[in-house]
């Protein structure tokens, strides 16, 4: 086979993996507007498309923890290493995709990387101090870091604009807090802004790392042109499509979010990514989302978080990695059987591709019902304190219904003796 064709068809696949990445990632930052209101489906994937494209050429840093860092120097890097890799990283994408799971692009990308690197060339072709480092510690943190920071940010939030009923009813004035909703509209854009900055830049490091592998570029050369504009442009148009089932998830099913919190959340994950990608942390814009919807919905006095659908999530993230990393190994294993073993790789590939975007035609959730779905997801909710209200409320209405009866009763009485 060809070796330029080779190089071309891995090409070709990391920036069909950038393509889903930016519809599995649409969600990290449209999925709280969407659920509070702030602003209309297809707008909000508009302005994600549109940030996601120019944070692309933000920054190279975590391109290089990729291209340079993933793997030991001393090891021969082939081609199709990295095309087993990308296999593993865009069936999972896909299949989370398929389950409405909030999971980590970034990670199915180094497990698969990882996967096919460890299936070719043994353990010793990982670097694993620099996955530690930018990888694992980062997943383990940043969701914290950001979970902590929406909740204290969410408790912020209502403690300056708290009224009290008397003093509402007094004044005539309300909390304001209808007025998070303007502010998420900037708050939602930093976050894909970042993610741009951040997630763009590994499928980048992935035809840098093929480039490199294939002889037709220096190691220290840095990441050509039109490597940035064609990832940049890929994940757009992924972002545009819209990940309609993981902005559903994000946006319900962890937590009911009214606007105090969306932007909370929105402004703790975007800070949370650009600080990660200065330091060149491949981080997971997933986790670090889902852990910012969780601190915001516990930062609201009587807010909840569904704890079984948090749970599915956080076991997606555990799953990941290992996942795509046994798939990566097994289609490393399959293209080492040489040209035949490539093409099968990529018939089953495309196979799987079209079988699971079948399956999604069964229940489509799309930008002319994501928000239907969201509205009666958020309607089923009711939290504890709006529980104790309403039964408050409905004890003081029987209450006063009692005592009016009671009076007409008198009344009656009275007349009839009269």
């Amino acid at each position: 086979m060809d070796p330029l064709f080779v190089i071309v068809l891995v090409v070709a696949l990391a920036l069909f993996f950038d393509f889903t990445n930016g519809f599995h990632d649409t969600a990290n930052a449209m999925a709280t507007p969407i659920a509070t209101g702030a602003l209309k489906p297809k707008t909000a994937v508009l302005i994600a498309a549109i940030l996601n494209l120019v944070g692309a050429f933000l920054s190279t840093a975590v391109a290089k923890t990729i291209s340079v860092d993933l793997i030991n120097e001393d090891v021969t890097i082939k081609v199709e290493m990295i095309f087993a890799g990308l296999c593993g990283a865009i069936l999972w994408n896909l299949t989370t995709w398929i389950l409405g799971l909030p999971s980590s692009s970034s990670h199915a990308l180094f497990g698969g990387l990882i996967g096919a690197a460890v299936a070719s060339a043994g353990f010793d072709a990982v670097n694993f101090i620099k996955v530690v480092e930018k990888v694992i510690l980062p997943s383990l943190f940043a969701p914290v870091i950001a979970g902590v920071a929406a909740y204290l940010a969410t408790r912020l939030a209502y403690l300056i604009t708290s009224r009290s009923q008397a003093e509402r009813a007094r004044t005539g004035i309300g909390t304001g807090r209808a007025r998070f909703r303007t502010g998420q509209i900037f708050s939602s854009s930093l976050v894909a802004l970042s993610h741009g900055t951040n997630d763009a830049q590994k499928t980048m490091g992935v035809i840098t790392l093929v480039l490199i592998t294939a002889g037709l570029l220096d190691k220290e050369s840095g990441v050509p042109l039109w490597v940035m504009v064609s990832a940049a442009l890929a994940i757009a148009l992924g972002t545009y499509m819209g990940g309609w089932r993981i902005i559903k998830t994000l946006g319900t099913g962890l937590s009911e979010i009214k606007p105090a919190q969306g932007l909370a959340a929105e402004t703790a994950t975007g800070v949370t990514i650009l600080a990660s990608t200065n330091l060149g942390f491949a981080l997971s814009t997933t986790q670090v989302a889902s852990g910012s919807v969780i601190g915001a919905g516990l930062g609201r006095k009587g807010g909840t978080v569904r704890w079984s659908k948090a749970s599915h999530v956080v076991g997606a993230w555990f799953l990941t990695l290992p996942a795509a990393a046994l798939v990566g190994a097994v289609a490393a294993y399959i293209a080492g059987l040489g040209p035949f073993g490539i093409l099968l790789d990529a018939v089953l590939v495309t196979g799987v591709i079209i079988a699971l975007f079948q399956i999604s035609k069964r229940n489509a959730v799309t930008h002319t019902n994501v928000l239907s779905e969201v509205e009666e997801a958020s309607e089923v909710v009711v939290t504890p304190a709006q529980r104790r209200r309403a039964e408050k409320a409905e004890r003081l209405a029987a209450q006063k219904a009692a005592e009016k009866a009671a009076g007409e009763a008198k009344k009656n009485k009275k007349g009839s003796k009269s």
